[in-house]
């Protein structure tokens, strides 16, 4: 949940490293730095807060005629955010940045401060460093492998030794790419951090060991690697915010631009996707927007192809007793393709020999290589930390399958072929709705409590909505099935409490209705989003009508642009909440 850069060729590193930290914002920002290397000396430069507190301190300073440099965007795990704690880290000869959570950091260091090793960190990777610098004579690779036998953990490390001109890079568990340039070599989280030098790249894999001088030579246990060079499909351009205020915004508005990409070769080709009805039990296994969108995935498939889903949080499916008596599948669900503990339980039913599908936007992802089977969205680079169009595009293709496997069990409905292809057109009248989101953000954005209700599928949804207020807004909000309000958590609902109701689903529309009209009695601020007219509430949204497995996507856009419209009128920052990282690399 850190990002990584490094850099050695012609250039004096400054630039570049500031500028793919910025790139890499997204995966933390409670502190970052750099470290400068010219001949033996380093120069090793950190602060707290954003990039831009860095590079103001960079700036202000005295460089080394450098050559070769590494930097680090931290989001904290062990350890408060200080000038401290911040990376890159130093221990005799050692000096290296570091993705990911050592396990064993507190038994390792107990060993080293016996040894006389003094810490001025409380973080775990000064002790990776130092154990690094233990094994360190002279022969950097040695080290290296000696070292990594004993971290427990996961880790990507970028590492520069004192008395060699050579960049290290290793990763286990933690993303790390290298780029080929002009006579320069860059090492990154992401090549987004890199894109606008070079779109050649290498895929680390675990425990490889990436030794970097005028060329790159990478060795697993001492056997040399041949790389495979890809090319990146993203461009520079992707990056931009194009005119708009903040990249959630922008992510948003592109809905339904991915959602066409997306959707198009399934149109008129279901044969491309799984036959779900192949398996009698369904466990879809993700970590939260996309957790949320497996639930819409259960409902529709249970209720249109007869079959038994589950979904399970990841960070729990990991450690769970799973019972497979069934012939199973285990869709994976996970935007960056590298979120740990997705990962984690894809290898739990790969051990027990049962079969997994990714759902998953990054093709080079561990996620998308690791799989049994792999469906990609295309989102494209998604920056803001609050996911909206990967969400969106997970519940479109989870809502394709459910659909052919409905074909599979005897349904026999064309007219939801024909409505697949008004989805974009559909989504973007949604957004060009403004107005109304905006005049409801201005009635709630001062409440410090707002509640979600719905029922079914509707249910479903309203989990995502809350989660995405709460995310960009800071308030609290909490989704809850409509039947279950009045069983204790009324009693929070006062005069002004804003309710926001999701009431689609024609078969329990009265149902919901007489809990809206419960919440009403209270005193709270109701605002309802349905396909169908509903008066006497504070606010109603009327999205169109559409089939029940493609309602949600024309919901799903409401809600994400009143929570955008909330957390701008409270001035929060959009784009990188607090406490908040894109990519969740460590448990």
């Amino acid at each position: 949940m850190c990002g990584i850069v490094g850099y050695k060729g012609k250039q004096q590193p400054k630039e570049i490293l500031i500028e793919g930290l910025k790139n890499l914002e997204y995966r933390g920002y409670d502190s970052s730095g750099i470290a400068l290397k010219d001949g033996n000396e380093i120069q090793v430069i950190r602060s707290v807060g954003k990039i831009s507190c860095l590079e103001e301190k960079v700036n202000s300073e005295k460089l080394l005629d450098a050559r070769m440099g590494i930097a680090h965007t931290r989001w904290a795990t062990h350890g408060v955010p200080s000038v401290e704690n911040a990376h890159p880290h130093r221990v005799g000869k050692v000096t290296l940045v570091h993705n990911g959570i050592i396990e064993n950091a507190s038994e390792l260091k107990e060993k080293l401060l016996k040894e006389g090793v003094v810490f001025n960190s409380e973080t775990d990777t000064e002790v990776a460093c130092a154990v690094i610098n233990k094994y360190y004579e002279g022969d950097a690779v040695k080290a290296i492998n000696k070292a990594i036998k004993e971290l427990k953990g996961s880790y990507a490390f970028c590492i520069f030794f004192e008395d060699s001109d050579k960049l290290y890079a290793v990763r286990k568990d933690s993303p790390l790419i290298v780029g080929y340039g002009d006579d320069e070599i860059y090492v990154a989280s992401d090549i987004a951090a890199i894109i606008n030098y070079t779109n050649q790249y290498s895929l680390l894999e675990e425990n490889e060991v990436c030794e970097i001088d005028k060329d790159v030579k990478v060795t697993l246990n001492g056997k040399k690697v041949k790389k495979e060079i890809l090319t990146a499909t993203i461009s520079a351009d992707s990056k931009d915010k194009c005119g708009y205020e903040h990249y959630m915004l922008k992510e948003i508005m592109e809905e339904p631009v991915v959602l066409e990409k997306t959707l198009k070769p399934y149109v008129d080709n279901l044969d491309k996707l799984p036959d779900l009805t192949e398996y009698e039990e369904i466990h879809i296994v993700a970590c939260g927007s996309a957790m949320y969108a497996g639930m819409i995935g259960k409902t529709l498939i249970e209720e249109n192809a007869n079959l038994r889903v589950t979904v399970e949080v990841a960070s729990e499916y990991r450690y769970k007793k799973v019972i497979y008596d069934r012939k199973t599948l285990v869709i994976l669900i996970s935007q960056s393709g590298e979120t740990a503990d997705t990962i984690a339980a894809m290898r739990k039913a790969k051990m027990a020999g049962i079969e997994t599908l990714a759902i998953v936007n990054v093709v080079g992802s561990t996620i998308a290589r690791e799989s049994g089977s792999q469906i990609f969205i295309e989102a494209g680079p998604e920056i803001a930390v609050a996911t909206t169009k990967a969400y969106m595009l997970q519940v479109a293709i989870l809502s394709l399958l459910a659909y052919k496997a409905a074909l599979s069990s005897g349904l026999d409905d064309k007219n939801v072929m024909a409505e697949i292809k008004k989805i974009p057109r559909m989504v973007r009248e949604i957004l060009d709705r403004r107005d109304d989101y905006l005049e409801i953000a201005k009635a709630i954005y001062k409440r410090e409590d707002i509640f979600f209700i719905g029922r079914k599928i509707d249910y479903a949804v309203s989990m995502e909505g809350s989660l995405k207020l709460k995310e960009v807004s800071y308030i609290h909000s909490e989704a809850y099935q409509a039947g279950e309000l009045k069983h204790g958590t009324i009693s929070l609902v006062d005069d002004g409490t804003p309710v926001i109701s999701i009431i689609t689903d024609k078969d329990i529309r009265e149902k919901t209705i007489s809990n809206v009209q419960e919440v009403k009695a209270r005193g709270a601020k109701c605002i309802i989003i349905s396909n169908e007219e509903i008066t006497g509430y504070d606010h109603l949204i009327q999205v169109p009508e559409m089939s029940n497995f493609f309602q949600p996507l024309v919901v799903v856009p409401c809600l994400q642009l009143i929570a955008y419209e909330v957390a701008k009128l409270r001035g929060c920052d959009i784009d990188k909440p607090k406490n908040l990282a894109k990519s969740v690399t460590v448990e």
